[in-house]
């Protein structure tokens, strides 16, 4: 079975919002930078997801906006495939189910920001796909969420915990960056987090 990374959303746009001061995960950069560099090196695909809104061209998010663009930590390589999303999942409003269908991928592992949103999303719809799914969070970034009505907020750490429980054993297996490089090498399933 063919695998291939998903690196959803790692851009700029993001280092636009003043939620970006709040982020999650200082290692991010650092643990999906090895994940890219590991993919590469074992001829594993990587394919590239970005995100996109039209409601103004002030939004960080629509195309036309200085900051959407892949962050500087990261580069896509010529041959790696890029999809623009209109939606939070990465199927719906991209060719790339056909893609990995043509490609004959069946495990995608998925990365990105934000882990609750068009991470788990997507994870969601693969499962429901039939792909083998592999969520690793250490790979995945997100902020703070406010309360829809009152002054508070949920942190990153019960963000990331719910993502968590909602995949395992039912979308997806959850991973370290070592336990899913791990499997990469030996071909083993992994131990479930």
């Amino acid at each position: 079975m063919k695998t291939a990374l998903l690196v959803i959303d790692v851009q700029d746009s993001f280092k636009a919002l003043p939620r970006w001061q709040k982020r999650s995960n200082p290692q991010f950069e650092e643990n999906l930078s090895h994940l890219i560099l590991e993919f590469r090196a074992q001829g594993h695909e990587i394919i590239w997801i970005t995100h996109q809104e039209f409601d103004s061209p002030d939004n960080p998010f629509h195309p036309e906006h200085p900051a959407y663009r892949l962050m500087d930590f990261v580069e896509r390589k010529p041959g790696e495939v890029l999809f623009e999303k209109s939606t939070r999942n990465s199927f719906t409003s991209t060719g790339l189910q056909q893609y990995l269908t043509q490609k004959g991928i069946g495990h995608l592992v998925i990365t990105g920001i934000q882990t609750e949103q068009c991470c788990e999303t997507t994870t969601r719809v693969a499962g429901d796909f039939g792909y083998r799914v592999s969520f690793v969070t250490e790979a995945t970034q997100t902020f703070p969420i406010k309360h829809w009505a009152r002054d508070e907020h949920i942190s990153t750490d019960e963000i990331i915990k719910a993502t968590e429980y909602h995949l395992a054993g039912r979308f997806a297996t959850i991973h370290t960056v070592d336990s899913l490089l791990g499997q990469l090498q030996t071909g083993k399933e992994p131990v479930l987090l």
